[in-house]
């Protein structure tokens, strides 16, 4: 990545990653990578500790030196996918750089970013009737136990909160933003064979999903879990759902393509692992477009002042 900054200089870069590079124990080191992105043509010498090339960037940094073409400003968000009308919780980090040299207004990229989606008001838009309006054949028992999974001070008082509502996995099934209603997948087709149902590709039937303590299924009436790409192949509870009928299989290829936000012509290559390692590297498309396009207004802004 430093070498691509170094080789390029691009106006802006954007970095996304788990969150656990937040936790207190990283913090340190990924203060020091904040710090490599403010300076990257300030190379760390063969051999040498990451702390030493640390101090030096501090040093550097104090002093102001350097040309604004060289440096970055950086800064870093916390994010959680859902927030911003991905149908999945997804926890990550992402940290965005602007070449100093172009005066980007920092503070208007914030406000840019801002969460747009959020979990109180999906819990409000279940107790006034609107998401269940959006789901008119879900049955009733199915939606007592989503309400009755509601917070108790959100339920009675409501939040006022003027987001959106979180989007659920039962909304990315029926579709999201103009996309068609993704068929069920028949009990006697969990047989790995392509049918094309409804026209959709790799939304194919997955035999031998299992639920046990530590790998529940995913529930409609929430965010997907984390799509995850798996070690040791696809874990067992992140892509298995649980159905209204109280049975259980596995998501579909196409189900946890849409859960990541991609669209339904988007084509994945390999086997069904393989394909699912693909979508559990990934950044979900409307996370990453609500960045990229944050980043090109203020860069947009910065070259065209008023």
């Amino acid at each position: 990545m430093f070498r691509a900054v170094r080789e390029m200089r691009p106006k802006a870069v954007i970095c996304e990653n788990v969150r656990g590079l937040l936790r207190p124990s990283f913090a340190p080191y990924f203060e020091y990578i904040k710090r490599e992105f403010t300076l990257p043509f300030e190379q760390r010498r063969e051999g040498s500790a990451w702390h030493e090339h640390d101090a030096r960037l501090r040093e550097l940094i104090d002093d102001d030196s350097g040309s604004a073409h060289e440096r970055y400003d950086v800064v870093h968000f916390a994010v959680n996918a859902a927030d911003f009308g991905v149908p999945q919780v997804r926890n990550r980090v992402i940290l965005i750089a602007f070449r100093q040299d172009l005066g980007v207004d920092m503070m208007r990229f914030q406000e840019l970013v801002k969460p747009q989606f959020s979990e109180s008001s999906l819990y409000e838009s279940m107790t006034d009737g609107t998401y269940w309006d959006r789901h008119p054949e879900v049955p009733q028992h199915v939606r007592e136990m989503a309400m009755a999974r509601i917070p108790r001070q959100t339920s009675l008082a409501g939040t006022g909160d003027r987001a959106a509502a979180w989007r659920t996995l039962r909304d990315a099934i029926e579709g999201i933003d103009e996309q068609k209603r993704l068929p069920p997948i028949p009990i006697d087709h969990l047989d790995r064979k392509e049918r094309r149902l409804g026209g959709f590709v790799d939304h194919i039937g997955w035999p031998d999903a299992r639920i046990y303590k530590g790998h529940t299924p995913n529930e409609l009436d929430r965010p997907a879990k984390t799509v995850k790409a798996g070690v040791h192949g696809v874990p067992g509870g992140e892509s298995v759902v649980k159905l209204d009928d109280g049975s259980h299989r596995y998501m579909s290829v196409r189900e946890a393509a849409r859960v990541m936000t991609f669209p339904d012509n988007w084509t994945l290559a390999g086997s069904r692992g393989e394909k699912m390692r693909q979508l559990g590297n990934a950044v979900p498309v409307l996370l990453g477009q609500a960045f990229a396009e944050a980043v090109a207004v203020v860069l947009d802004k910065a070259e065209k002042p008023t």
